[in-house]
């Protein structure tokens, strides 16, 4: 035998022994059976179902033949890979200091909107008058509720998301017309999904007016012509032009539009009324009471409800778009009306609190937060830290917040761990951001973090 050939077979037997588990973590696998027989994963494949189960039992045995994991953990790491509920999706501490992260379904809900969905579940009176027995309009409590919070709208209805909003509008008013807008508000909005290429597919022409960095509200009103469906006002809430700037106001837009020719203005993060923390970015009821006719947003964004999109306005124009043949095909369910309503006329959301949220605050928590693991071996730091709005809203602006700092690896684990908790890496440590995390999950928080730590210890082999 040649060196060459003995050094290749040397290396093929170390790499079939990396592959292969000691004798003694192969003897010390539990059987798959007598981890089912757990009561933890017995109770769960009744309300999960077994096939759901024993995929997860399976993978947690396949992790300790692999070394990943201690044998005597695998019902233990089963039982808390498991969803809550048969749909299949994980709860997620959403450690990121992004407040609307779209990856998570952005706004998470308030009490009242849960409570709201679970009374929705059964028969409902959704699109019934229960003192007459008649047939009423659909989500007519939803409706009115969104109307009192913006006294400027007249009327408003709700589709499927943002998006839909925006279609139904270009659908209903300008098929085969024109849609007079600036060139520095084609904005892309998220998942390659970019605002022409939408408007186009209704049927509209684009008349695209001004240049990238400035459009003034003479450069519209020389567009406006017999073939306007309506003139266009997009707030780019995804990004920022600074410098040589200018756009016109929609104040400046109804000023130019002639009789017959609306002004449909997208808010884009969902904002129904004036936030002192984010002066700039723009509400509902502050363009309709400059002259917009229609107001279009998002339900899931700042508002904190439910995904859906809003369309407030003119009666009249309004009416028109929810008699719409289209408007069928975009409408939401009962579910949806029901958190959207609990939303509008409930207690603060969850995203109202953490926008508000004090850095003192903040930093006392991640000061504790940080201590407790301290104690329990965990190299954790308290640190300064920046959140974000995010969701497509609030470009550039930033909420000074607190965190906890972890080693890098434990982001993996925490990830999928149980509960799972998204931080974010960054100057590579892990930051678990206060901001986004209520102040009841924290002791979930430094459970989870302590059994990363021993899942980082036994990935690199330590006792």
């Amino acid at each position: 035998m040649d060196r060459d050939t003995a050094t290749a077979d040397a290396r093929t037997a170390d790499a079939q022994a990396a592959r292969t588990p000691p004798a003694d973590v192969r003897r010390r696998l539990p059987r798959t059976d007598a981890v089912l027989a757990d009561p933890r994963l017995a109770g769960a494949a009744r309300r999960l179902g077994r096939a759901l189960v024993k995929s997860e039992v399976v993978r947690a045995l396949e992790r300790a033949r692999a070394g990943e994991i201690p044998p005597e953990t695998v019902a233990d790491t089963a039982a808390g890979a498991l969803p809550p509920t048969a749909g299949g999706l994980r709860p997620v501490v959403n450690a990121t200091g992004v407040l609307l992260h779209t990856n998570l379904g952005r706004a998470p809900l308030s009490r009242a909107a849960r409570e709201a969905v679970d009374a929705a579940c059964g028969p409902t009176d959704v699109e019934l008058d229960l003192a007459t027995g008649a047939r009423s309009r659909r989500g007519a409590s939803a409706l009115d509720a969104l109307c009192e919070a913006v006294p400027h709208a007249e009327a408003a209805h709700v589709v499927g998301n943002g998006a839909a909003a925006l279609v139904l509008a270009a659908t209903a008013l300008a098929a085969g017309k024109e849609i007079v807008v600036s060139r520095g508000e084609m904005v892309e909005i998220g998942d390659g999904f970019r605002l022409p290429d939408l408007l186009v597919s209704t049927g509209a022409r684009l008349r695209e007016v001004g240049t990238t960095n400035r459009t003034s509200a003479g450069d519209y009103a020389a567009a406006i012509g017999p073939d306007t469906g309506f003139v266009l006002k997009v707030h780019p809430s995804n990004f920022r032009i600074t410098g040589f700037t200018r756009s016109a106001s929609v104040a400046e837009l109804a000023r130019v539009c002639p009789p017959g020719v609306p002004v449909v203005a997208d808010i884009g993060s969902g904002l129904l009324r004036p936030e002192p923390v984010l002066p700039n970015e723009p509400d509902a009821s502050g363009w309709l009471r400059a002259g917009a006719s229609l107001v279009t947003a998002s339900g899931d964004k700042l508002l904190g409800g439910p995904q859906c999109g809003l369309l407030l306005g003119r009666a009249g124009l309004v009416r028109r778009l929810a008699r719409h043949p289209l408007a069928r095909a975009l409408r939401v369910d009962k579910l949806t009306l029901a958190a959207l309503q609990a939303t509008v006329r409930g207690p603060a959301t969850p995203v109202h609190t953490m926008l508000h949220a004090g850095a003192e605050g903040l930093r006392a928590r991640a000061e504790h937060l940080a201590a407790e693991l301290r104690g329990t071996d965990v190299d954790a730091r308290a640190v300064d830290s920046e959140a974000a709005v995010g969701g497509g809203g609030a470009p550039g602006v930033t909420l000074p917040s607190a965190a906890v700092s972890l080693p890098e690896e434990y982001a993996g684990p925490l990830r999928t761990g149980g509960p799972a908790v998204l931080g974010r890496v960054e100057g590579g440590r892990c930051l678990i951001d206060l901001r986004t995390v209520p102040p009841e999950r924290d002791a979930d928080v430094a459970e989870a973090v302590r059994r990363a730590a021993k899942a980082a210890a036994n990935g690199r082999g330590e006792e």
